[in-house]
């Protein structure tokens, strides 16, 4: 499935996370006519225990996939306390359908989880049917509208409720 790929924790302005995060910038301006993400992130949102960003490597240690989580608390953008956001999950094309998302994604949660975060929640949009298909897969059912889109209607908020930290394993 992702044999040889390894995660590796990175700060967000890690030059290979920008790298990628202008690759997934091009693949949002193809898919929403020319319209790029501006939700403001900083790589302080993404430092532990508050938040995390991974990186997936190949065996050539070339940079293959992206993920991150922030912590989110109630605000004017309709967040709840103890969410945990997920952001930049991207594929770069020759490395999709090898699972790699879900392993990020499955990583992020259990990070968020050990952090005490309550709820996963994340913003996606209705040209990406993959990644809506990932996250529907993966537990996430979708949600009030939250975040920097909530009034696009392009936009589709999911949640998952994410165990109790110290829940035995399986629950």
């Amino acid at each position: 499935m992702s044999h040889g790929i390894h995660l590796r924790a990175v700060p967000y302005d890690h030059p290979d996370a920008l790298k990628l995060d202008a690759q997934v910038q091009l693949e949002y301006q193809a898919r929403y006519d020319g319209e790029g993400d501006a939700t403001f992130l900083d790589p302080a949102m993404f430092a532990p225990p508050a938040g995390l960003y991974l990186l997936a490597y190949d065996a050539a240690d070339t940079p293959v996939a992206s993920g991150g989580w922030r912590a989110q608390d109630h605000n004017d953008e309709g967040y709840s306390d103890g969410d945990a956001e997920v952001k930049r999950m991207y594929v770069v094309p020759g490395a999709r359908g090898k699972g790699l998302a879900r392993r990020i994604l499955a990583e992020l949660e259990a990070d968020a989880t050990a952090a005490g975060r309550r709820r996963m929640v994340l913003e996606t949009g209705d040209q990406q049917p993959e990644a809506i298909a990932l996250y529907l897969s993966s537990g996430y059912a979708t949600s009030a509208k939250f975040g920097y889109y909530r009034h696009y209607d392009s936009s589709l908020c999911m949640a998952k409720p994410l165990p109790s930290p110290d829940a035995p394993a399986g629950t």
